[in-house]
């Protein structure tokens, strides 16, 4: 997707079971996109169970973006979503990659939907810092403000002007949140070899949830996963060049996006997976009082219950990844991921329970 990321070359017989070369090629001449024969092909890291292969043909670059080689349950659903709102916010101010053409014709790539795209010029933050950005703080603090900017532009887009009015159910989205996330808590329990959720506080952060939900909000476009990882950075400047990964995305309260990014920020002094970066690592942040006061001046959005956003996203992020720890228990995934956000999810639900006695201040 991005320059910025890591990129391995991708030989033919490697693109064997994810990339039809005969089929792409076919459809890529249906959509008038013709040329030689594709070429150049490498594989793009991303930090996301897709897949990412860049190419050129006819002189263009391109990336294509699919599920992984083993389709989840979800993944064309969630890449369908990722591109109806890409789509939608085509000539927007959001930073953003752009679509080249979309295929819901699971049929073509070996049962996956894909779509192709421009590349992104850019680098991931979390990842690297270039030169410019590693040894110049002012940069670095910049760059904070310029995500909440963008999140900011994000917020700012109505949804049924672009053609999402169907996109998600507004409706009752923050009353839904606490009893839907307790229910995908409750429903790792079944699988084998997982003890239940030794977790910190469960009880007292999600009835201090319901308690303090905001009684007024007003819906809008959400990224849904808003955090540094998914964000792209120029190599000239702290510009952001695209927001990435909208797998999550959905019409609910856009101010859960902005506590998503604060429950995830580096913390001074903090050294967890969560706020852990190579920007992080440099130092020379915003605070979270600056990006919150960056977001209350770009934004038309009242920013009084921010506490509560970032609750939420604290619970919310750690039930999500207290599963890929029970699914370890039961042999689905590797054993030290899943201990290792296990510790991120205790990190985050004792972060909840500081918030919410006071102990702690944003």
């Amino acid at each position: 997707m991005q320059s910025g990321s890591t990129a391995i070359p991708a030989p033919e017989a490697d693109l064997a079971g994810v990339v039809d070369l005969d089929a792409l090629v076919s459809w890529m001449d249906d959509q008038a996109l013709t040329g030689d024969a594709p070429s150049g092909f490498h594989w793009l890291g991303g930090g996301t169970q897709n897949v990412m292969v860049a190419f050129t043909r006819g002189g263009r670059r391109f990336v294509l973006r699919r599920g992984p080689r083993h389709l989840r349950a979800t993944t064309n659903d969630n890449l369908g979503r990722e591109m109806r709102v890409l789509a939608a916010l085509a000539g927007t101010r959001v930073p953003h990659p752009h679509l080249i053409a979309c295929c819901s014709d699971e049929s073509v790539l070996f049962g996956s939907v894909f779509y192709l795209m421009e590349p992104v010029d850019g680098f991931n933050a979390a990842a690297t810092l270039p030169a410019l950005h590693a040894s110049d703080a002012a940069v670095r603090h910049q760059m904070g403000l310029a995500i909440v900017d963008a999140l900011a532009e994000l917020g700012a887009v109505d949804y049924r002007d672009v053609g999402l009015a169907d996109f998600g159910r507004p409706d009752g989205f923050l009353e839904r949140q606490v009893p839907r996330w307790l229910r995908e808590l409750q429903s790792y329990n079944s699988l084998p070899g997982y003890g239940g959720p030794q977790l910190p506080g469960i009880a007292r952060i999600t009835d201090w949830l319901q308690a303090n939900r905001p009684a007024s909000w007003r819906p809008g476009i959400m990224h849904g996963d808003f955090h540094l990882a998914n964000i792209m950075f120029s190599f000239e400047s702290s510009a952001v060049t695209a927001v990435v990964d909208w797998e999550m995305s959905t019409i609910g309260d856009p101010l859960l996006d902005l506590g998503w990014l604060l429950a995830t920020w580096p913390q001074p002094g903090e050294h967890t997976d969560i706020g852990d970066s190579a920007l992080a690592n440099a130092g020379g942040l915003a605070s979270v009082g600056e990006l919150v006061a960056r977001y209350a001046e770009r934004s038309n959005r009242d920013v009084s219950d921010v506490l509560w956003y970032t609750v939420l996203a604290c619970f919310k992020l750690g039930v999500i990844l207290e599963g890929t720890h029970a699914r370890a228990c039961a042999g689905r995934a590797p054993v030290d991921v899943g201990d290792r956000l296990h510790q991120a999810t205790i990190h985050l639900f004792e972060r909840a329970l500081a918030l919410t006695s006071g102990t702690q201040n944003l």
